[in-house]
This record gives C-alpha cells, structure tokens and sequence, in this order.
C-alpha cells in the first residue's frame, strides 16, 4: 500500500510562511492499494490538492471515509473537483449520528446549502453513493478492507483500519484518550475506570500491528490540562498507544494550528527527549503535508 498526507493540520487551515515545511491544509489521507484501489481519509481542505492530481486518472474512482463531521475533516469536499465531472464515481462513508440522528449523506445536504455554497449537489455531475457505518463494520474496497472503530470525541468519530496484502494503517481522525469524569473518592470512580480500561482495550486491538499509526498528538502534555474535553490527544498519549498497540511507525499529526513549524519541531524534539526509543517501539514522526509512505 502507498499512503500520501494531504492535510495534517488541525482545526482550520493556516496557510503561511510560518507552516511551509510541514503545511496549512486540514486533514486529508490518500491511501492506494497495491491495485490501485483508491480510498481517501476525510476531507479537509488537504483534498482540494488531491483532486487536482485526480485530474490526470480520469475517470476518477474514490471511496471516501469520513471520521467525523466537524468542519475541519469536511470542509474541503465541495472543492473535490470530481465531484463536478460526468463518469467519476464516488462513494462517501461515515458514522451515523445518533444526536440527530442523521446519516452521512447529510454532510454534504448541509454544507451544499445556498446559504453556505453556491452549487447544489444536484448539480454535481459525479455518481455519488453514501454507506452510514456502524462501528466495527468492514467495507470492501476493491481487494483491500476498511474497518471503523468508534474512538473518543465530542461527536461521534470512526478510526479506520485499511488492511492489504498483510499490510494495515490506521487513522485515528480526532481522538481524545478517555479519561474519567469522577473524582476518585466518588462511588462511581471504579466502575467508570473499568469501562475506560474496557474501552482503551478495544481502541489498542482495533490498532495493535499496524504498519503505520497516524494519530492526533495535537497537545503537549502542558497545554492538555486546559484542553481536557476538547477531544484531542497529546504526543504522550499517542506514542503510550502506539507502544501499546506494537505499531511499526507513529505518524503524529492533527497539528496545533497556533504552532509554527519552528515550535512543533522544538515540542518534538523535547517529547523525543522524554521517550528514547528502546528494542520494539515504533519509529515516532512528525506528519507533513506531502508526505508519501509505502509499505
């Protein structure tokens, strides 16, 4: 499989002199399998490139799975320049939403509105098809599978695990670690503490050896008290994970968007400081837009 970064950024693009090396764009991961078969990880801003390289493989097959719907990981599907051109077939994948209890296909209903974009999805010349996943639920694309697990979010978030040929990657989309909402000497301190290890079990085996992590480490350990329930993990946390999970490669991504590309390669180079790589960890890197892996 070869994976590509689109977008590593995380709440709203931030475009500058100040992000060049690592990138502006929010979240977009192109993934191919060894036949090609072409699956894409949200659609931040990030996308709109990736169309532009689409371009060039007309028609345009693409499966596309959405990890959560807050604007960040959507925001760039409108100018997903296939979308617009007859023969190109896309198919959209998304949890359901059991606040409004809507389906994915409401993502682009939504944003298509003339109140925030001049084009109608009626308007759209593509095929487009929508599956709402359900947690565990394994789709076929071509011969490679994608598999979503509910992580830990204040909307409801899938991370996805494409497996291939033996070789597997997984994306976390936005994931906080859970954490407990008692005070230790509340009643209901111990119960809550073994669903969080419950759920933490689930999260690890949903992830456990994969080639590639690439997992939201948004946060330094000193910034996250303040950000408790923003629903974002720290570089601690994804690299406790990754160990955990005995991953080959942590990929660190969703970046601060306050953060300069000077500033996250000082926080990491202090977190690496604090975790030396012993026998079995994985390789830790920073996520930069362009990026390619193969594996």
């Amino acid at each position: 499989m070869k994976v590509r970064l689109w977008g590593v950024r995380g709440s709203i693009a931030c475009p500058g002199p100040h992000t060049l090396r690592y990138g502006g764009n929010t979240t977009c991961i192109e993934v191919r399998s060894d036949d090609n078969d072409l699956i894409v990880l949200d659609g931040g801003t990030g996308i709109f490139q990736l169309a532009q390289k689409l371009l060039n493989e007309m028609p345009v097959q693409a499966n596309i799975f959405i990890t959560h719907t807050h604007w960040d990981h959507i925001q760039g599907l409108p100018f997903f320049t296939p979308l617009y051109i007859p023969g190109n077939s896309l198919h959209i994948h998304g949890p359901f939403d059991p606040v409004t209890s809507n389906g994915i296909e409401k993502v682009m209903d939504i944003q298509l509105q003339y109140s925030y974009f001049p084009v109608r999805e009626a308007e759209m010349r593509a095929r487009i098809e929508y599956s709402t996943l359900t947690t565990g639920q394994t789709v076929a694309v071509g011969s490679a599978t994608v598999t979503g697990t509910l992580l830990n979010h204040p909307v409801v978030n899938f991370g996805y695990r494409v497996e291939h040929n033996g070789k597997a990657v997984f994306f976390t989309g936005d994931h906080e670690p859970p954490y407990n909402i008692y005070e230790p000497d509340d009643e209901e301190f111990a119960e809550f503490e073994a669903i969080i290890a419950e759920k933490e079990s689930e999260i690890v085996a949903a992830m456990s050896g994969v080639d590639v992590l690439i997992c939201d480490s948004s946060y330094s350990r000193e910034e996250y008290p303040t950000k408790k329930g923003f629903g974002h993990g720290t570089f601690d946390s994804s690299i406790r994970m990754a160990r955990q999970a005995k991953v080959k490669r942590l990929v660190c991504t969703h970046h601060e968007p306050t953060r300069s590309d000077d500033q996250l390669e000082a926080l990491f180079a202090e977190v690496m400081s604090r975790h030396p790589r012993e026998p079995g960890d994985p390789e830790i890197v920073l996520a930069r837009e362009g990026m390619e892996i193969e594996i």
